[in-house]
């Protein structure tokens, strides 16, 4: 059975949440739920997680946390004003205070202060550019670089200057704390930037002794900088070029997306590639060759993942944009060579690492079908989808969150299996399941690897046989 071994995770709006609807993405190709808490709030999207689980245990749940942003005040009047080039703006101090054509003011204390003249100042995701010109006491006078449309609550964006805010938000808190509740999967936190941005997510999490795994958002050149220091605190990564785009010159980003792909696969950390990567199906039913060249290239690149948007949370074709990554993903796919000589780095369990990648380069050397092990916390599936084997592999988990967590791997597919006596029981068992699955046929060659000395001792041996002889 040829399936698709880049994972999709599709943001869903608590709008559109019904079952039928996020069946259709599932069935499309959908591993992961997103849940964007800048457009939601904890009680209204209880019903989108809800319906999720009714959909398919299978499913994964991710909270995108605000994190650390600027943003300009609600504004009077509500719909904005427009400026033209060589117009000239004002900031002010005044977090509470409300934004108009006479003063800007933002959610930053100590924003007039923190930001010096000569610099550019870039709103609602780079639409607008400005340039400081001076300082007069609390107040800066900035230069309108580009006609457009100064509205309330956009982002800032002030590429270059580290920016000191507090790493987590009340409203980043209220979520986390939901999160834990409802046994959400991962939190992916917004603006990362050091190690102790993840810190303060997870003394939240191990206060409440929450298992929920953290993904590291990558959006400004301090978080790139600090990228290997990241990854020694974080369980994944999402390179977010929305932001990283305005954040550092465009023409860099493919090169930091390359670059991050290849750190995360030498520390077995899944990869996350989003922002626009179908954006024009928001609106049409068809992709651009850009962007089918775009997704193709960060599958060609090895990405554990790809990331929609508001091509699944208020695009008119959303199961359409799915379908097109899952085509396009499995035609790239067939393409992919095994990373037969990967050296993998802060390996915790060097058995399981060799053994990994030892059924990696049996099953380019045998006709081996598929590849089967059991797990207690994902980590040998880490190892294996970081050799990126060609043949399906297939994870029997002894838990259906670490289920869960594989969905964000890429090639794991990922089944819950109780407790065996014996290894012998555990390979039986597992065997007769996908058997009865068609995932394989009982003459086809299967590579196992598993341990001997129970799921606590980790993995111990692999052996290769027929699925007809494992079964007897």
């Amino acid at each position: 059975m040829n399936e698709k071994k880049t994972k999709i995770i599709c943001t869903i709006s608590d709008k559109r949440c019904d079952k039928e609807f996020i069946r259709s993405l599932y069935n499309a190709g959908m591993n992961i739920v997103r849940i964007n808490t800048a457009h939601t709030t904890p009680e209204s999207a209880l019903n989108l997680v809800k319906n999720v689980r009714e959909v398919s245990d299978k499913i994964a749940l991710l909270v995108d946390t605000k994190g650390p942003e600027i943003r300009l005040t609600a504004m009077d009047p509500v719909d904005g004003f427009k400026v033209s080039p060589g117009d000239n703006v004002f900031f002010g101090e005044g977090t509470g205070s409300v934004s108009s054509g006479e003063m800007l003011f933002t959610n930053y204390p100590g924003f007039v202060s923190r930001v010096p003249p000569g610099i550019n100042i870039l709103l609602d995701d780079g639409e607008i550019s400005l340039t400081v010109v001076q300082k007069n006491g609390e107040m800066l006078e900035c230069r309108v670089n580009n006609s457009g449309v100064i509205k309330g609550k956009k982002s800032i964006n002030i590429p270059n200057l580290p920016i000191d805010l507090p790493a987590v938000s009340e409203k980043d808190k209220e979520f986390i704390l939901w999160a834990i509740v409802n046994e959400i999967d991962f939190i992916a936190h917004s603006f990362v930037r050091r190690r102790e941005d993840i810190a303060a997510v997870q003394s939240i999490l191990d206060h409440h002794n929450s298992p929920i795994k953290i993904i590291a958002k990558i959006e400004n050149q301090e978080g790139v900088n600090n990228i290997d220091d990241i990854l020694s605190h974080c369980y994944g990564v999402m390179v977010a070029r929305g932001d990283l785009g305005v954040e550092i010159d465009y023409q860099k980003i493919p090169i930091i997306q390359r670059e991050i792909i290849e750190k995360c696969h030498r520390r077995k950390k899944p990869v996350i590639i989003a922002t626009q990567m179908l954006h024009s199906m928001i609106e049409h039913p068809r992709p651009t060759r850009a962007e089918v060249t775009d997704v193709a290239n960060a599958i060609f690149q090895s990405t554990d993942a790809i990331m929609l948007s508001g091509e699944t949370a208020a695009g008119r074709y959303p199961v359409e944009a799915v379908c097109t990554m899952t085509k396009i993903a499995m035609e790239v796919e067939d393409s992919h060579e095994p990373f037969y000589n990967l050296r993998l780095e802060g390996v915790t369990a060097p058995v399981a690492a060799v053994l990994a990648g030892g059924i990696v380069d049996a099953a380019s050397r045998l006709p081996i079908k598929a590849i089967l092990f059991d797990t207690r916390t994902g980590r040998t599936g880490r190892y294996i989808s970081a050799f990126r084997p060609k043949v399906p592999v297939f994870a029997m988990c002894y838990s259906p969150r670490v289920m869960r967590e594989l969905s964000l791997s890429y090639g794991i597919c990922a089944y819950t299996i109780d407790l065996m006596d014996s290894k012998d029981g555990f390979i039986k068992t597992s065997v007769k399941r996908l058997l009865k699955d068609k995932r394989f046929n009982r003459r086809d060659l299967i590579g196992i690897i598993a341990g001997s000395f129970g799921p606590a001792a980790g993995a111990t041996f692999m052996e290769i046989s027929s699925a007809r002889n494992m079964i007897i």
